[in-house]
């Protein structure tokens, strides 16, 4: 049975997000379809799900997004985060969160460091498209994992 993935990105990104979930896919070597959408910024994206889930018929999407640093970056990321969550209610479907805030790549000096960010984007894109075919198999695929303190884009921290 050939699964859809809807890949929601956006043009503020700063990394070609939607690259790395579609090698991702692609690496799986599973039969899974991607429908894409991009819209400009990550308040755009529960819409772009809703419509990937709904007029695309996909079964699971990924918001890949990419917020600014600033109190008002992050005022919009949590609204949007806040959407995406009504919209899976809505459509009884997962979306996986996929946001990396640019200052997570900052360096102690509060700068950008490219490299820093390049990585926490590769590791935190992959690894939710991995959850998201993991989902797609059963609603169990992911049990082994729990409770271990697995991240996204970062170390894990472990269980206690």
């Amino acid at each position: 049975m050939t699964h859809t993935i809807g890949i929601a990105d956006t043009m503020f990104s700063r990394i070609d997000m939607h690259e790395i979930a579609k090698k991702t896919i692609e690496d799986s070597e599973e039969s899974i379809k991607i429908e894409r959408y991009t819209v400009p910024g990550v308040k755009d994206l529960p819409l772009a799900c809703k419509k990937l889930l709904e007029e695309h018929n996909c079964d699971i999407c990924l918001a890949l997004g990419m917020p600014g640093p600033e109190k008002i970056d992050k005022t919009c990321a949590h609204e949007a985060s806040q959407g995406l969550i009504s919209t899976q209610l809505m459509t009884n479907k997962h979306i996986l969160e996929v946001f990396i805030h640019l200052d997570e790549g900052n360096n102690k000096e509060g700068v950008i460091d490219k490299k820093k960010l390049q990585e926490i984007t590769q590791n935190r894109v992959y690894d939710h498209t991995i959850n998201a075919i993991a989902l797609l198999k059963s609603k169990t695929a992911l049990s082994n994992k729990a409770g271990q303190g697995i991240r996204q884009g970062h170390d894990n921290v472990g269980s206690l």
